[in-house]
């Protein structure tokens, strides 16, 4: 590991940046059915936002979902992607027919609940939304991206640490059975390396992989847990392959696309053998996770981790930049 790297880990760890997101402020595990988990979506430009709405406020929702309920809700939201802002007015129709209040600002919706989903699929405004998510000393989920920089991300995860809110972010890919069969089951012995892919479209005020290759990235990581230390990038207009090193010598590779059919997947190898990684599973692994985290206080997926895969994604970025030259993941000084 080289000395910078060694500096970014003491100074995160001195700042507490990369270490456990805090407790929770109040007791949900004490709240009565008659008294659930009120829950807050911020951002209506998402699926993901209705998806989540329906599987928290089902009649009949799986046991782990039960005792919460999405309340109220604030539109915004993308206001300058088209793909985002106009799928609005749908999702407000959507999650109003599961009783969900519309609000007219952050700050009303933030005096209605527990805890928030924060979806905006815009990363660009999160950092000014996060803020005021933090400062009301609410639990978060924030959903990918988590922010549209690697800076803006580490600022989010660095004031959460320091007001003591607890926070967590993950793609619903990473719950795919098998990736978390490698992880933590031993499901193949010691993971020895790892070719994930996604669909990676593009979108112009995202870095490349920040707005949709970061479902195949968090496959990646999730199989190969952190430790990755440079990555070297090839682009076409139609993929992306990033090839990671990691500090003990394993190699890990994401494949982006935006040509063919959208699927997601890859295979890990291992000591014991090799496995495909399968297909997507839907939102409800997810939501499981969620409300565990909402119930806890404590991520289930460490904030080194997720501030690891943002780096990658960064240093993909200034690899295109340099022509597919390998480039150490950004530190801070």
């Amino acid at each position: 590991m080289n000395y910078k790297r060694r500096s970014f880990i003491k100074k995160s760890l001195a700042a507490g940046v990369v270490t456990g997101m805090g407790t929770l402020p109040f007791s949900v595990s004490a709240k009565s059915k008659a008294d659930p988990i009120k829950i807050g979506i911020i951002g209506l430009d998402t699926s993901h936002s209705p998806a989540f709405t329906k599987l928290f406020n089902s009649e009949n929702p799986r046991p782990e979902l039960a005792g919460f309920r999405v309340v109220a809700a604030y539109p915004y939201g993308s206001r300058d992607i088209e793909s985002s802002y106009k799928r609005i007015p749908d999702y407000i129709n959507q999650v109003k027919e599961f009783g969900v209040e519309i609000t007219e600002s952050i700050e009303d919706l933030l005096s209605k609940v527990d805890v928030v989903l924060l979806e905006t699929n815009d990363g660009k405004p999160r950092l000014e939304q996060a803020r005021k998510v933090i400062q009301a000393n609410k639990p978060f989920f924030i959903d990918k991206p988590v922010a549209a920089s690697f800076a803006d991300t580490l600022t989010i995860y660095k004031e959460a640490k320091q007001n003591q809110v607890p926070i967590f972010s993950a793609s619903s890919l990473r719950y795919m059975s098998n990736a978390q069969a490698v992880r933590h089951e031993g499901k193949i012995g010691k993971v020895l390396g790892c070719d994930a892919f996604s669909p990676a479209t593009l979108e112009p005020g995202h870095p490349d992989l920040f707005w949709y290759g970061i479902h195949g990235v968090e496959i990646l990581f999730t199989v190969m847990g952190s430790g990755c230390e440079s990555v070297s990038r090839i682009t076409s207009p139609d993929e992306e392959l990033v090839v990671g090193k990691w500090k003990d010598g394993r190699i890990g590779t994401f494949r982006g696309m935006r040509a063919g059919k959208h699927e997601y997947g890859g295979t890990a190898f291992g000591s014991d053998g090799n496995l495909v990684l399968g297909n997507y599973e839907g939102y409800e692994p997810l939501a499981v996770k969620i409300a565990e985290f909402f119930k806890s206080g404590k991520s289930p997926v460490d904030a080194a981790e997720t501030l690891e895969i943002y780096a990658f994604m960064e240093a993909a970025e200034e690899s295109k930049r340099k022509g597919g030259a390998s480039v150490s993941l950004p530190t801070i000084l």
